[in-house]
């Protein structure tokens, strides 16, 4: 009866599209549709791997959208579950811990939550790996997405990010909601290795053709 009247009043949508639909998370004209990306990518960053299930377009690209400015904070658990399945067939047995890039402690009030850390966190417990906070943002720089070049976007992230934990010999996994140029993974990357961590690893929802 309960579920009945919360269906009513609160009809589940679609992650993807936002459309109402019977029950779920997704409806299937949006799965059959989705961006789908395959294979892990090498990368000369800091970190040695980067892996994410689809590419940042379309569907994906409105839902990552609705979730950080309009508040949909539940779309991150269904991120997490299709980031969790292509990190068991790309990145299995490749790491030990399961962290995340922070957003600053001013964006998370004006937010109401830290998508990246709900992505990892459920990320982790589906995996079954430890979880946690190995950085902490220090300094609130503009927002990446207002920046085009390349080498401005590696400018705004210098130095914004400090490691908070003992990582020492740490194999990590480190996840974002979305992967653009790769410059924020990358500085985070760099302080965490600088830190003592073995390796990183990074992983997303979506990556843009740029990285």
């Amino acid at each position: 009866m309960l579920e009945a009247i919360k269906n009513l009043l609160f009809p589940p949508k679609c992650v993807w599209c936002g459309e109402i639909i019977d029950k779920g998370d997704e409806c299937g004209r949006c799965r059959a549709e989705l961006p789908v990306r395959k294979g892990k990518l090498t990368t000369k960053e800091f970190y040695s791997a980067v892996a994410a299930p689809f590419r940042y377009e379309g569907r994906v690209r409105e839902s990552i959208l609705r979730m950080k400015f309009r508040r949909k904070q539940s779309y991150c658990s269904v991120y997490a579950r299709y980031i969790s399945d292509t990190i068991k067939e790309e990145l299995s047995g490749q790491f030990d811990l399961v962290s995340f890039v922070p957003v600053s402690d001013k964006r998370a009030r004006e937010r109401g939550f830290d998508q990246s850390e709900l992505i990892a966190s459920e990320t982790a417990r589906v995996l079954d790996v430890p979880f946690a906070r190995t950085l902490r943002k220090v300094r609130d720089n503009p927002r990446q997405s207002t920046l085009r070049d390349e080498a401005a976007r590696r400018a705004n992230v210098s130095n914004c990010y400090k490691c908070v934990s003992d990582v020492r010999g740490a194999r990590i996994l480190l996840i974002d909601d979305i992967i653009t140029t790769g410059a924020t993974m990358s500085e985070c990357a760099r302080e965490l290795r600088m830190a003592g961590a073995e390796d990183v690893i990074a992983a997303s929802a979506a990556i843009a053709k740029k990285h």
